[in-house]
């Protein structure tokens, strides 16, 4: 499954692990993406958003539904 955020794209980038020897290696920088549940459209779905996405609000999640505390004492 590819590491990109659903809302703005956002993907892996690379760069070098440097050690203390000055050895070069390349890594890659992966996004926090996090598994949550949205509203698009009034339909909730599943998506992989980055925390940027989630912290700045281009994101809403579906509103608490409580249960009813429906008792049946009888």
């Amino acid at each position: 499954m590819a590491q990109r955020c659903d809302v703005c794209g956002k993907g892996p980038l690379s760069g070098n692990r440097i050690s203390h020897a000055h050895n070069v290696t390349h890594r890659r920088f992966n996004p926090n993406l996090q598994r949550i549940r949205t509203v698009m459209g009034g339909v909730q779905r599943r998506l992989r958003v980055c925390t940027r996405c989630l912290r700045s609000g281009k994101v809403t999640k579906p509103t608490p539904v409580k249960k009813s505390t429906t008792s049946s004492a009888a």
